[in-house]
């Protein structure tokens, strides 16, 4: 044991979104608990690669006494963690690429519902199934030469209008980037866009910081993909106002 630089986590700030765990390479850190947590100081080296994925700033380096970064250890740590399967760790859920499928998985294409003449109700503009990023398949239909807009689960709740304002003649990926698996949606999303000649992409998210993570997700996606596309970010309120609009 040794005074040495290692990552120090204020539990207060963080809110989860688990940007950090990605970031890190060693895998030091992990969300149990909905909170970023250092699992063991042989894992962590202090570098700090994981300091400017925190949307928080909760996550700092200390000098202290600590236990000597062990780099075999580590080593051995990862290759445990890539063994085991996607469904088995803690907090995830099997999908299509663990062998698990269902009916409601299968993808289709249909024509937005119309309304008749002098019916008040708004008509659901949705033209696919499914619309979970986890689900989709990279090569579906409904992507090619599409306007795709990547949203967080919450803001189609959120937002009264989002069908008549957002989705008509759109497709659709949704996910949430604080509990689902980031790295996957970056890999997902990378092989849509390699795969799709799409027309454009629209980030819409909620205005808490976690939900920001979905701007990261298409920006770390863009990059993976080799594509070269501007992309669209909206942020939405509470309340389903829209906040803010950025072309990225």
């Amino acid at each position: 044991m040794s005074v040495r630089n290692i990552v120090k986590i204020d539990e207060e700030k963080c809110n989860g979104c688990g940007l950090c765990a990605k970031a890190c390479a060693e895998g030091a850190i992990k969300i149990i608990d909905g909170k970023a947590k250092l699992i063991s100081e042989i894992y962590c080296d202090g570098l700090g690669a994981c300091l400017g994925h925190c949307p928080q700033d909760a996550i700092t380096i200390e000098k202290r006494q600590a236990v000597d970064f062990d780099e075999e250890e580590t080593k051995k740590h990862l290759a445990e963690e890539q063994k085991r399967p996607a469904a088995a760790k803690p907090g995830t859920k099997p999908h299509a690429a663990d062998g698990f499928m269902c009916p409601g998985m299968m993808a289709k294409e249909f024509k937005p519902k119309q309304k008749p003449a002098g019916n008040v109700e708004a008509s659901s503009q949705l033209g696919q199934w499914p619309v979970q990023l986890k689900l989709v398949p990279v090569n579906a239909p409904y992507f090619a030469n599409a306007d795709l807009l990547l949203t967080a689960d919450c803001a189609p709740f959120a937002m009264g209008d989002f069908h008549g304002r957002f989705l008509k003649d759109h497709s659709i990926a949704i996910g949430c980037p604080k509990l689902d698996d980031v790295e996957f949606y970056i890999g997902k999303l990378a092989e849509i866009l390699k795969t799709n000649k799409l027309n454009s992409l629209t980030v819409i998210h909620m205005t808490v910081p976690c939900c920001s993570g979905l701007t990261y997700i298409a920006q770390q996606a863009i990059a993976k993909s080799g594509m070269q596309m501007a992309f669209t970010d909206v942020t939405i309120g509470l309340q389903g106002d829209v906040l803010e609009t950025k072309k990225m």
